[in-house]
């Protein structure tokens, strides 16, 4: 080992090993069973280049009772035997190497999403153009035409106190277009999810992606969002097409479980503005709903309205007797995501206040928040000490890499940490001054940690990877999982998972597979089917270690 590649005195197995419910059986345990060889994979026809599978299962869309709600938008996996993956998806024809950011958030080739559809709906707005060989991205939007520098100039004048990349760090935007709100809000120091459905502009998380902006595949329908509750300090929605009072305001009610106490709506909309009697009936449900909430209508200016959520619990107390939509009960947990469905009652807050009175950024990426407290979890330490141990264990640790193997000369832009724990990996890649931006995924079979990523001021889902995740192929410069495997192991299949990684992996882009002896060899085995390139390289511990390091590059296959 290389002395850049040293970390200092931890227990790799307590920090990686956090909270991890699912047994890691070791090298002794286990044994060497008998495998059946991997056989290198095929490539899938060219019809599923933009394949995902849980969001384009026709067969069960087809079976639907109804989609009125959005229900066809939401996820329908199918099974192993009816439409699983098991070949490689592939690129369209004349894939390029993606433009690096921070270029690419003007500019994208066409070869790579290669669709026209939002450039002939939405080209006079100022969303997208084709020039070339490339798309160009204005910067614009339906509600921002002169762009969304002016359009967020705007917003920080109605409230002084949203003091983006301070107060305001985590932000949701819903139907997102192109996402240029996002894109422009990263150089404010706000890292935002731009959320929109596979609909009929469904290639709109594809551009955003290309472009290197934070986003998910995701539809405000019948179930919960899968973020956890107090999530985000800002929520957006310029002309998304969502009818936020149906349904007695269900859709609303998910915006307010997802809000932060003290955490503003931002709603840039026709009926704000306009005067036309339907559109001012619509303001009028939306007053009442807002009010019913206990929102505060804090600036109406031109076309936008601003609300900020409270910061407790007391105007839900004082309401009338049987005022709706009605508290939530006392035992409905606001962090349960997985496939739960929508509640027509309002999120209580904590009494402690937890998750409410977070930092500053960027103070609150490194101080231990409140609701650590709240994880389900064995632990013989204190969580705060776990918390600190976690950082720093980390932190050493990235900066091994880029140390050693040269990380900022990558072009790490989206980035994944599959299984994230408390946010550590997330937050020593913004310590060591990558330029990327981390999704944390917690996986369904761990301790929820999802409230304290988000505390951190970083972004997370909930995901389980026995399952296809809600994005499109080609969307990810770089793959992290520590111990993902070997947790899984007795849950999912590792191919099945390996192929979800090349799914959603670019070419060229690079996976970093930390995990036990006992399991690496058939890592390894399915990386070489799916034709990767791998190193298998010893970990900071030495070679005598229980663990290794499987260094991944994808490369690009022709049909």
């Amino acid at each position: 080992m290389t002395e850049d590649f040293e970390v200092g005195e931890f227990d790799p197995e307590f920090v990686e090993n956090l909270g991890n419910d699912n047994e890691t059986a070791s090298e002794e345990e286990d044994g060497e069973k008998p495998r059946v060889k991997v056989k290198k994979f095929q490539l899938c026809p060219v019809s599923m280049k933009e394949y995902i599978p849980c969001l384009d299962n026709v067969e069960e869309i087809q079976k639907l009772n109804s989609t009125e709600k959005g229900e066809k938008y939401e996820r329908h996996c199918p099974d192993s035997d009816h439409g699983g993956l098991d070949c490689l998806v592939p690129a369209p024809a004349g894939y390029k190497v993606p433009i690096p950011w921070p270029k690419s958030r003007d500019e994208v080739w066409f070869v790579n999403v290669p669709h026209t559809r939002l450039v002939e709906d939405k080209g006079g707005q100022n969303w997208i153009t084709k020039v070339k060989d490339k798309f160009v991205f204005p910067g614009g939007g339906t509600q921002f035409i002169h762009g969304a520098d002016e359009y967020l100039n705007q917003i920080s004048k109605m409230v002084s106190s949203i003091q983006f990349g301070r107060r305001v760090r985590v932000a949701l935007d819903v139907g997102c277009g192109v996402a240029s709100f996002g894109a422009f809000l990263i150089q404010r120091k706000v890292v935002v999810l731009s959320v929109a459905p596979k609909d009929v502009h469904e290639n709109q998380i594809q551009f955003a992606l290309e472009r290197g902006v934070p986003a998910m595949i995701a539809a405000f329908a019948t179930r919960r969002l899968l973020y956890p509750s107090q999530a985000f300090d800002m929520i957006h929605c310029s002309r998304c097409r969502v009818n936020w009072t149906r349904d007695d305001g269900i859709l609303l009610l998910e915006v307010n479980r997802l809000l932060r106490a003290g955490g503003y709506f931002v709603w840039a909309a026709q009926p704000v503005y306009k005067h036309e009697e339907a559109l001012q009936q619509q303001w009028k449900e939306m007053e009442d709903l807002t009010n019913s909430l206990c929102w505060d209508l804090i600036a109406k200016e031109g076309y936008i309205a601003i609300w900020r959520k409270p910061l407790n619990n007391s105007c839900y107390e004082t309401r009338e007797i049987g005022a709706t939509p009605p508290l939530c009960e006392p035992d409905d947990d606001p962090d349960k995501v997985w496939y739960t469905e929508l509640k027509a009652c309002i999120s209580r807050l904590p009494e402690n206040g937890f998750g409410g009175n977070v930092p500053t950024w960027p103070t609150r990426l490194h101080n231990p928040p409140d609701r650590l407290q709240t994880i389900q979890m064995d632990a013989y330490m204190s969580r705060k000490e776990l918390f600190k141990a976690d950082a720093k264990y980390w932190n050493e640790l990235i900066g091994g890499y880029v140390r050693a193997f040269h990380w900022k000369k990558y072009r790490l832009r989206n980035v994944m940490d599959m299984r994230a724990g408390y946010g550590g990996f997330a937050a020593a890649v913004s310590d060591h001054g990558i330029e990327s931006w981390v999704l944390n995924v917690v996986p369904v079979s761990g301790p929820n940690t999802l409230p304290v990523i988000y505390d951190r001021g970083l972004l997370g889902v909930q995901h389980d990877w026995c399952e296809s995740f809600d994005t499109y192929p080609r969307t990810y410069d770089l793959l992290h999982a520590a111990e993902l495997f070997s947790s899984e192991r007795k849950r999912c299949n590792i191919s099945t998972i390996m192929l979800e990684m090349d799914r959603i992996l670019r070419p060229g882009g690079r996976a970093f597979i930390r995990d036990t002896l006992a399991i690496m060899g058939e890592i390894k085995e399915v990386a070489d089917a799916m034709g990767w390139q791998s190193t298998m390289r010893d970990t900071p511990e030495g070679p005598h270690a229980s663990r290794r390091l499987l260094m991944c590059e994808k490369r690009l296959l022709r049909a």
